[in-house]
């Protein structure tokens, strides 16, 4: 399986596994150093576009320590690349802290997942779906919480 990665910007930083058995690739800022004050979010640009392997979707997540130590998440985590989108990859920062926060250029910004997609076949039935469950119809709060 391969990720193709263009480097739209010749000194973008190509996404990187701080770890090997990681499972999400560190995506870096790449723009002028840019503060996100509190309440506001923001569209960080990579310098970066993909092309992803067969039957997968590239997913966005938060950094941990972003979140964590300046309350900084990715917006619509996790957000969703198509395989078939071949712009740049950007990120919607969003600053939940009562602090402005300084995006750094070259910054670790959030992480890539690769992970597989189904496209199963739909049908359409007359009848409601018999399927005896414990949980049956019951949603919003029907665990306790």
């Amino acid at each position: 399986m391969k990720l193709k990665v263009y480097l739209i910007e010749q000194d973008a930083i190509v996404p990187i596994w701080a770890h090997s058995d990681d499972s999400g690739m560190d995506l870096f800022s790449y723009q002028e150093d840019t503060t996100i004050n509190p309440g506001q979010s923001m569209l960080v640009r990579t310098g970066i576009a993909i092309q992803l392997p067969e039957n997968t979707e590239g997913q966005i997540r938060s950094k941990s320590g972003l979140a964590a130590n300046h309350g900084i998440i990715v917006l619509n985590s996790p957000g969703t690349i198509d395989r078939g989108y071949t712009g740049e990859i950007k990120v919607i920062l969003f600053n939940q802290s009562k602090k402005p926060y300084l995006v750094k250029q070259s910054q670790k910004i959030a992480q890539l997942v690769i992970v597989p997609v189904l496209h199963p076949y739909i049908e359409v039935v007359k009848k409601r779906i018999q399927v005896t469950t414990s949980r049956g119809d019951k949603g919003f709060g029907s665990t306790g919480v």
